[in-house]
């Protein structure tokens, strides 16, 4: 539930920032759809509409989430552990 907060205030946050701005219902979809890999949101990237609007820097943060939600939380957050590399 952090992940998906987070994300959704930082990809509404990059996007005010670099474009006309992407309302909390779009930037939320896209970060839940992203996450769970299941293609189109709500708002301006629902299915009449693509990512193609959004920055390149937002298209980085989707396209981690999506490798997060692809291969699940934990072992991505056991990549970034101490004890892992220590071996």
């Amino acid at each position: 539930m952090f992940l998906f907060m987070s994300s959704t205030f930082l990809l509404a946050f990059i996007d005010a920032n670099m474009t006309e701005g992407l309302d909390l219902v779009t930037a939320a979809s896209a970060v839940a759809a992203s996450i769970g890999n299941i293609g189109p949101g709500l708002g301006g990237v629902g299915p009449a509409s693509n990512y193609s609007h959004l920055p390149d820097l937002a298209k980085w943060l989707l396209s981690s989430l999506m490798i997060v939600g692809r291969l699940e939380i934990f072992p991505v957050l056991v990549l970034f552990t101490k004890d892992l590399w220590k071996r």
